[in-house]
């Protein structure tokens, strides 16, 4: 088994297939390390929460689950690159040593594969349904459901920072055409 697996994603928010690529991974691997990218962008559309409340939301999940030891997990915020050839250097600048990547994400994928890195297309859990883009949109448009693609502990996490809030008025900004 591989010792080291990273894990890339933005996490806007960490939700259940999140949540479930974090437990695939740890049956290939000993150890995982959670990337946190674009960690400088926070209060956008597409990036409403900051690195640290992302964070945050990751560690919450992860601390209440009893299926594997959270201790075997650390979580790295990266900020991004403008030169994508770089970022991948960066990432390896900013993480421990690391034997695979899991991502769904094809540029990523390529970026690593490039490197001559192992990667891993992790399982793609309830698709249609969980991604942060419809999950943000639930919030925006105050569909409560939203609640039911992420962890409890993440629920908890945005009742907090008030991120529906947060969500509602930066897509109220986007509507009226303020930038």
């Amino acid at each position: 088994m591989p010792k080291t697996g990273l894990f890339i994603g933005r996490f806007q928010p960490f939700h259940l297939g999140h949540l479930a690529t974090v437990k695939y991974a740890l049956t290939k691997v000993e150890n995982l390390v959670i990337v946190v990218g674009s960690a400088q962008k926070s209060y956008e559309p597409r990036n409403p929460f900051t690195a640290g409340e992302r964070i945050w939301m990751i560690k919450e999940s992860l601390s209440s689950e009893t299926e594997f030891d959270a201790r075997r997990i650390l979580t790295v915020p990266v900020p991004d690159v403008d030169v994508h050839s770089s970022w991948a250097g960066q990432i390896d600048m900013l993480v421990p040593g690391y034997d695979l990547v899991f991502s769904n994400d094809s540029f990523t994928l390529m970026l690593f594969r490039e490197r001559a890195v192992k990667v891993v297309e992790a399982p793609l859990y309830r698709r249609s349904q969980l991604s942060g883009t419809l999950i943000r949109d639930r919030m925006a448009r105050g569909d409560a459901r939203w609640k039911d693609f992420v962890p409890a502990a993440v629920a908890g996490v945005l009742r907090e920072i008030n991120g529906v809030e947060r969500v509602k008025a930066i897509a109220e900004k986007g509507h009226e055409g303020h930038r």
